[in-house]
């Protein structure tokens, strides 16, 4: 299934350059329909014609951010979220 999000120019050139490849979303309604395979079309908020797709590769779910950032330093170590395609 393919999903569609933007992204301000910085994270945006980022996750193109591949410097960044996770991406930390709420868990709302939007994101409870993503699930690992699924294709990510990022499209840049300053320029709509930038786009990257990438594919989810690993869901890391959090209650709270209390939680995500005490796991922040191991996630980085594991598979990522995002694989630029």
């Amino acid at each position: 299934m393919e999903h569609y999000m933007r992204l301000d120019r910085a994270p945006f050139d980022m996750i193109k350059s591949g410097r960044k490849t996770i991406e930390l979303r709420l868990y709302d309604e939007k994101r409870q329909k993503l699930n690992t395979g699924d294709i990510i079309i990022f499209t840049c908020t300053d320029d709509e014609t930038d786009v990257i797709r990438t594919k989810v590769i690993n869901l890391h779910k959090f209650r709270d951010f209390e939680e995500l950032y005490a796991n922040l330093p191991l996630l980085e170590k594991m598979a990522t979220l995002t694989h630029r395609l």
